[in-house]
């Protein structure tokens, strides 16, 4: 995949995004009762969209579907622990996550909480045109591939990574 082909996200960017995102939560009147984070991407832009909306309670919930660049599993796979909601029938959920590329890890975490909490919303830094979930806050949409600063160099602990100087 060439370069130009990439939506690259740095930090500094992803900084002003998540605020931006917030804002529009915010101005739309959604008031979040807790943050449900989908691993790992979302990890990120959940702790960013709490500490911007003042909104204490935050949630995960490990979805496996991506294996590599463009490659991913036939459906997703909620890895354990899940969340216990059992107690949050009265709650307003903000799902926030990285990116909506298929929509089937939004779709998967969306129908969890179905049912178990009043209300659930999606937020997320990019959305692509064919996700089957159209999340309601959405800072980007593209088409693209995209580059997000916390995955964009190897693993430390990939000897070509590894430091040197």
């Amino acid at each position: 995949m060439e370069q130009q082909e990439r939506e690259v996200l740095d930090w500094q960017t992803f900084g002003g995004a998540a605020r931006q995102l917030a804002q529009a939560i915010a101005d739309d009147g959604f008031r979040p009762d807790l943050v449900l984070s989908v691993a790992r991407g979302g990890l990120l832009v959940a702790g960013a969209l709490s500490y911007a909306l003042d909104v204490k309670s935050i949630h995960m919930m490990n979805v496996l579907y991506y294996t590599g660049v463009d490659q991913r599993l036939d459906a997703p796979v909620i890895l354990e622990p899940t969340p216990d909601l059992s107690e949050l029938s009265g709650a307003r959920v903000l799902i926030a996550d990285d990116v909506a590329d298929t929509g089937a890890t939004l779709e998967v975490v969306r129908d969890f909480c179905g049912g178990k909490v009043a209300e659930v919303r999606c937020a997320v830094l990019y959305e692509k045109p064919h996700s089957t979930v159209s999340c309601q806050y959405v800072w980007r949409r593209t088409d693209r591939w995209i580059t997000f600063p916390w995955s964009s160099l190897p693993p430390v602990t990939d000897p070509a990574a590894a430091v040197t100087g």
